[in-house]
């Protein structure tokens, strides 16, 4: 396995400080790491130099900051052209990154869900009915803005149309150029406690722990994976994380999947656990 990070920005032969754990542990099991320009993918100019470091490899991964799902294809074509391999072709990048590529076949694990395409209002007016009444948790394709819960995430009713687009336009001005491809309104679920995060690795779950941003905190509550399996192994997706929570009611329900490459390790988490399991 070849394992890519991004280089850091001011010492450009180096791996990024956030995965430099990462790159150490995979080169003391015996695994080649490279660097790449990650504000060049990102931006999509210059891509060809941005991989210019990468060796050839049959089976690479990338463990990095977010790339769009058209960033991500254009980095996979420059690797190509480089005799590199990603074992995530961008098709399943694609499916496990944006929550229409998993949604349908975690639909029953997940809160109820609708989206748009594009940031058009009488779309979003389209999908907020289709859910019906009630409060709405918003996001968009790929990521919401929890952070800024009140103002561009939470929508307090459905059926007030015109407070809900209020938040959709300011989870817009947030994401501005990151806003990724459009609206996912989500029917909000009460959760009890913190969220754990999955690693999945060939269909199999290879790690549990702590979400990253409560490193120090799990359920008390022991989870049941059956079901996320089977989901995980329907999707066919090579690296993935799923995160879960348990529901006031009593049940575990499925908060997110994301591809692996850009899923954030939890700091309680062992780089060399998570290099092992991959590799």
């Amino acid at each position: 396995m070849l394992l890519i990070v991004p280089a850091d920005p001011l010492r450009p032969r180096r791996p990024d400080p956030h995965f430099a754990p990462e790159a150490q542990a995979a080169r003391a099991a015996g695994h080649p790491v490279a660097v790449v320009d990650h504000d060049a993918l990102a931006s999509g100019r210059d891509v060809t130099r941005a991989v210019a470091g990468v060796p050839a490899a049959d089976d690479a991964v990338y463990r990095g900051w977010m790339l769009s799902a058209a960033r991500y294809a254009g980095f996979a074509g420059a690797l190509r052209a480089r005799q590199v391999t990603l074992r995530t072709d961008p098709d399943r990048y694609r499916r496990a990154h944006e929550l229409p590529g998993w949604y349908a076949k975690a639909a029953a694990l997940t809160p109820q869900s609708r989206w748009t395409v594009g940031v058009d209002r009488a779309d979003f007016d389209r999908a907020r009915t289709a859910l019906g009444g009630g409060p709405a948790v918003l996001r968009d394709w790929t990521k919401s803005v929890k952070h800024h819960w009140h103002e561009a995430c939470f929508v307090p009713e459905l059926a007030d149309g015109d407070a809900a687009w209020r938040v959709a336009t300011r989870l817009r001005e947030l994401r501005d150029d990151d806003f990724a491809c459009g609206f996912v309104l989500r029917r909000f679920e009460p959760l009890a406690g913190v969220e754990i995060r999955t690693w999945w690795v060939g269909g199999r779950c290879v790690l549990t722990g702590p979400h990253p941003d409560t490193p120090t905190e799990l359920p008390d509550v022991p989870v049941d994976l059956g079901p996320l399996a089977a989901v995980v192994t329907a999707l066919d997706l090579p690296f993935v994380t799923a995160d879960l929570a348990w529901r006031t009611d009593g049940r575990w329900r499925l908060v997110e999947i994301g591809d692996g490459q850009v899923s954030d390790r939890p700091s309680t988490m062992a780089p060399q656990a998570l290099v092992a399991a991959l590799g």
